[in-house]
């Protein structure tokens, strides 16, 4: 059919590009989150996440008695279920006529994918929300400071790069109307080596006056590939991750077109009492 093949010419470009800029945005997040290894699964596969403890004993032990034994217990907490993301858009005739065929797919599907990014990222924040740790501190550099030394305390024997989640308006509670320098990544602005920690990541999800504080090592992604044998039965275009696939058709019984996105994606924190919440509590002012 000649209006399939004219629309896989037009916008076959416009899918490559797409997921492209989906993946070196998604790679860029990891390197800056400090996650290296990414682990590939199967949807329906559960992700466990834990809530660890240590008992101590031993320590002083006459020669030859017998070492008490130390307790060591990893309690599961909340199972995540890896499960396929699954969205649809259509753009109508109207549009079509109105805007032009390329230009109208194009601001839909930006759309979509922004979207789609922003859901990725409060799977990440309702997850960090379920962390036990909890400190407080005076201001955003009082409560950041306590979180930090929560997370240093709870991962002592390793080299601990610390990675922070904060509402923007607390962090313009913070420096008033001091120009801020910042960069923007997979939908949410960041800063590095802000007030001691490696990097402080900006967004609305996060609830103001809380700030969120872990150790780039507690966080994992797992996914599921949209290649291997779901390209043998839908022609989505990806990038090299395998994480989002994209493809368009036509459909002429509605005289729409639509593009179809999947993805298999979770962000989370692997030890729940390693992710630190922490309140930042308004400053005493004198009477």
């Amino acid at each position: 059919m000649p209006e399939v093949k004219l629309t896989r010419q037009l916008i076959k470009a416009q899918e490559i590009d797409y997921v492209a800029q989906f993946g070196r945005e998604f790679k860029s997040l990891l390197e800056l989150l400090g996650i290296h290894e990414t682990i590939p699964m199967r949807v329906g596969d559960t992700l466990n996440t834990y809530k660890s403890s240590v008992t101590l004993a031993g320590g002083t032990v006459e020669p030859g008695a017998i070492i008490p034994l130390s307790e060591v217990k990893m309690a599961k907490g909340e199972p995540i279920v890896l499960e396929y993301d699954k969205r649809r858009k259509a753009v109508p005739a109207e549009d079509i006529q109105k805007f032009g065929f390329e230009r109208a797919v194009r601001m839909t599907d930006e759309a979509l994918l922004k979207e789609l990014q922003k859901n990725i990222r409060q799977k990440l924040v309702d997850n960090l929300a379920k962390g036990t740790g909890a400190v407080s501190g005076t201001g955003l550099q009082g409560a950041l400071a306590q979180g930090w030394g929560a997370v240093e305390t709870a991962f002592e024997d390793d080299s601990v790069a610390t990675i922070a989640f904060v509402n923007p308006q607390d962090v313009a509670d913070h420096l008033g109307q001091a120009q801020l320098v910042h960069q923007t990544l997979f939908g949410m602005k960041y800063l590095e080596g802000f007030l001691g920690v490696n990097v402080v990541f900006m967004n609305a999800l996060i609830p103001k006056g809380t700030a969120y504080v872990t150790a780039a090592k507690n966080l994992q992604v797992a996914f599921a590939d949209v290649g291997g044998e779901m390209a043998k039965a839908f022609p989505f275009t990806k990038d090299n991750t395998g994480v989002i696939g994209i493809l368009h058709d036509i459909q002429h019984e509605r005289l729409t077109a639509e593009t179809v996105t999947l993805s298999g994606l979770a962000i989370f924190a692997e030890v729940l009492n390693g992710v630190v919440k922490a309140t930042i509590e308004a400053p005493v002012v004198a009477p």
